[in-house]
């Protein structure tokens, strides 16, 4: 019988970042990135609130392997409408700041992966598991892909063009069926229901139901780890309870204001439940300024 895990965004925020777990978090990155990952170091991303009232439901970790390509792995459970934009905005802003100043040109920029395991429903499409990389195709040539000269692969050490540019990786975990067909799907499924089947044989995956038992936490981090899941929880009665009321007086006051009316009701839902106000204005879609006339009515 299977032993219930913390979740993977709780464990990259208070065990994977410790060298003597690095293990786990090679073992999943080698599984989807589909080459052996070992990570050099851990380093900071501001995205790591310690927070635990998080009112984003949101952790990152970034990552540095030996060969020094930056990987970046984000938590999210919020649903956020611009969140591909938020992707790009993330590896753009990792390869701005990791380019040494002294740097001649444009060689060493750092190439960067960005893992995205999201538990809403992003874009529209039947798989669970998406990659996407830069390839400059001909316009007149359909199977033309333009390839670096020589020169250009022995000076910066790839095979493609694509190897330079960051490559992205979006899991929608909620979509996975739960039947493990490869190692990888094993991983989804522990991302998914926060535990491993006895056999279950994917790389760090051992590792991880070792260290990642519940019950073997001490009873300050238990009782840290039991609180934030019902925190969690809480939020997410909150909000659905503020979208149904929401929904039920936009639909009585008509299919033309109904939408504006439902935004202003689940808003004032969530301000009864002392919601903060940043977090009403990505849930509603209404404007900061909107929602302070509504509090202080």
């Amino acid at each position: 019988m299977s032993r219930k895990l913390v979740s993977f965004d709780w464990a990259m925020k208070k065990i994977l970042r410790q060298k003597a777990n690095f293990v786990i978090l090679e073992g999943f990155l080698t599984e989807l990135l589909k080459f052996d990952v070992k990570i050099e170091e851990v380093l900071e991303s501001e995205a790591n609130q310690e927070n635990e009232d998080d009112k984003f439901n949101r952790v990152d970790l970034l990552a540095k392997n030996e060969s020094g390509q930056l990987i970046l792995i984000e938590v999210q459970y919020s649903s956020e409408i611009d969140y591909f934009q938020r992707m790009l905005y993330g590896s753009s802003k990792l390869i701005t700041e990791y380019i040494s100043k002294g740097d001649s040109g444009y060689k060493n920029i750092k190439k960067v992966y960005s893992v995205n395991i999201v538990y809403f429903a992003l874009g529209q499409g039947e798989d669970y598991v998406y990659y996407g990389k830069t390839e400059f195709r001909g316009l007149h040539k359909k199977d033309d892909i333009l390839r670096p000269s020589k020169r250009q692969q022995e000076d910066f050490g790839i095979d493609t063009i694509s190897d330079i540019y960051p490559e992205y990786y979006i899991l929608r975990v909620n979509q996975f069926n739960d039947i493990a067909k490869n190692s990888l799907d094993e991983w989804i499924y522990f991302l998914k229901n926060e535990e491993i089947k006895s056999d279950f044989k994917a790389k760090g995956l051992n590792e991880a139901k070792e260290t990642l038992d519940i019950m073997k936490l001490d009873d300050k981090a238990r009782a840290i780890y039991k609180r934030k899941e019902e925190n969690k929880m809480y939020k997410n009665s909150l909000l659905y309870t503020a979208k149904l009321k929401g929904i039920e007086e936009g639909e009585k006051r008509g299919v033309e204001k109904g939408k504006k009316e439902r935004e202003i009701e689940i808003a004032k839902n969530l301000l009864l439940a002392n919601m903060d106000i940043e977090f009403i204005s990505k849930t509603t879609g209404l404007s900061v300024e909107e929602i302070e006339e509504l509090r202080d009515l």
